[in-house]
């Protein structure tokens, strides 16, 4: 039988990035964002609070683009400060390669089982499945959906008990099944 695995985040990640004002590495995104229009062009910025000292920074989302060319509800999403549309900002490659930032998934994700009935079976088919892109370390998933050590989940890859069709060393943040034989 198997069982379906989700890996949810449960708030914003951090954005790493390096303060101007106190050198920190953390930023938090606030879920605001700015627009400014000049005559026919619109910027738009996700503001970011510092997590040391409270600092404001702007992540580029729109620059100089014709407010023509901008779809209206992605204009209503930023006038109405969207959390939903911050995530998903946060998620785009392109907006963070512009920002030059990278995101911090810790404590901001959690692991959604459905319940530790299927442990005590001999043959454990599993799919974990991830809402949003978090990269996450297959080992780390596996342990803690299954209530053991990441040492023993180690062990069991070595001795063959637990295969995938995808490589459980590194981390991953898309899709991936595997079995566990006890």
């Amino acid at each position: 039988m198997l069982k379906n695995w989700v890996v949810t985040p449960t708030c914003l990640p951090l954005v790493l990035r390096r303060c101007h004002a106190c050198a920190s590495g953390c930023f938090r995104a606030s879920g605001k964002f700015r627009v400014n229009a000049h005559h026919k062009l619109i910027d738009a910025w996700l503001l970011v609070l510092c997590t040391a000292c409270g600092e404001t920074a702007k992540l580029t989302v729109l620059e100089r683009v014709n407010v023509r060319s901008v779809r209206p509800e992605l204009l209503d999403r930023l006038h109405d400060n969207d959390p939903g549309l911050a995530a998903e900002l946060l998620q785009d490659p392109v907006v963070r390669r512009r920002n030059r930032i990278a995101l911090g998934w810790d404590n901001a994700w959690r692991l959604d089982t459905g319940g530790s009935d299927h442990l005590d079976q001999e043959v454990i088919d599993i799919s974990v499945r991830f809402a949003a892109r978090i990269p996450v370390r297959p080992v780390r998933l596996i342990a803690e959906g299954c209530g053991l050590s990441r040492a023993e989940v180690e062990r069991l890859i070595m001795e063959g008990s637990l295969v995938s069709a995808v490589r459980l060393s590194g981390k991953l943040s898309g899709d991936f099944t595997f079995t566990l034989k006890r």
